[in-house]
């Protein structure tokens, strides 16, 4: 009996993927007779879970949709990934009932009767073992975050109300872009249909999300990314500024991990960093700390201020030079 549940919890961890499998691919897998096979589907879906066959050529085996959620099977690293995913979330104190985090909490209990003793365990170490930042956050209504996620997948212009930074509410109607998580924060990236131009809104301040089942037509992003139009509207204006560190790319990216980057791994160990930034004193304290030699390449103004930082710094290190 022990070979037969495991056995089917295998099966099952491989059709919970979410693809179609050939048959004799899944007896080839799971090294069993295509007789063993057919017979294991049936204890699954005795079990209640929603098998789909199509037989014939070019037939398969699906695990589909059901109308209830049978048992769930993790991995030892699923388990793992699940915790520290949960753990993340946790860290913002909630705010609501119907909260992320609050969510998030109910959701631990759950998972911990989901899983097999021996899971269990090596989960509550885990759980019990995390201390998290708990930075005060906006909290997200599931809800909300739900319907604007399906809406951004169909397409579909919803309509909900937003409450602006000055706590005046309003009611809005947009096309349903993107969800962008940002300095911990979530923001819907849509385009306003009454003012007919592309705009952010902050997701803990929306509320009463509903789809309209209108459909949109595709449009082009305003810029390269949805983030990066969020950052040129946060008032800010941003240059780019490229760093080359005489250090590895992981060891660059740690130090660098506050900021709007992308990198570039060079030979001998260097590493090339190309930044977006408002202000480019804010690298300073990260490259320093890397103890490693670098260059910067930036805008002519930017570099004239660097350099005249470098001769301040220079002058600070010599007892006798005056304060410059």
């Amino acid at each position: 009996m022990a070979d037969v549940t495991e056995r089917v919890l295998r099966l099952l961890a491989t059709l919970q993927t979410g693809r179609a499998f050939a048959g004799e691919e899944l007896a080839s897998r799971l090294a069993v007779s295509p007789r063993t096979l057919r017979r294991d589907m049936e204890r699954l879906r005795s079990y209640g879970y929603p098998v789909e066959t199509k037989p014939g050529p070019g037939g398969h085996y699906r695990l589909t949709a059901g109308q209830r959620m049978p048992p769930l099977v993790f991995e030892d690293e699923e388990a793992v990934a699940t915790i520290i995913g949960l753990a993340s979330l946790a860290a913002t104190p909630s705010t609501s009932p119907d909260g992320l985090s609050t969510a998030v909490e109910r959701a631990y209990g759950k998972i911990d009767l989901l899983l097999p003793a021996r899971l269990r365990a090596r989960a509550a170490a885990l759980r019990a073992s995390i201390e998290s930042e708990g930075t005060p956050l906006p909290d997200l209504e599931t809800d909300a975050i739900a319907v604007l996620a399906e809406a951004i997948a169909s397409r579909e212009i919803v309509t909900f109300s937003y409450i602006d930074a000055k706590g005046v509410s309003t009611d809005r109607r947009a096309e349903a872009h993107r969800h962008v998580h940002m300095d911990r924060r979530w923001y819907f990236f849509s385009w306003d249909l009454a003012r007919d131009q592309w705009r952010v809104f902050r997701t803990d301040r929306i509320s009463d999300v509903r789809r309209t089942g209108a459909t949109y037509a595709p449009r082009a992003l305003p810029l390269n990314s949805a983030i990066a139009y969020l950052r040129s509207g946060l008032g800010e204006t941003f240059e780019t500024l490229e760093a080359t560190v005489e250090a590895t790319l992981l060891a660059v990216a740690d130090a660098l991990r506050h900021e709007d980057a992308e990198f570039a791994s060079l030979e001998h160990d260097r590493t090339r960093a190309t930044l977006a930034v408002d202000s480019w004193q804010r690298i300073l304290a990260p490259l320093a700390e890397l103890h490693a030699g670098f260059r910067v390449s930036a805008p002519p103004s930017t570099m004239i201020e660097i350099q005249r930082f470098a001769e301040r710094l220079t002058s600070a290190s010599e007892p006798d030079s005056p304060p410059r």
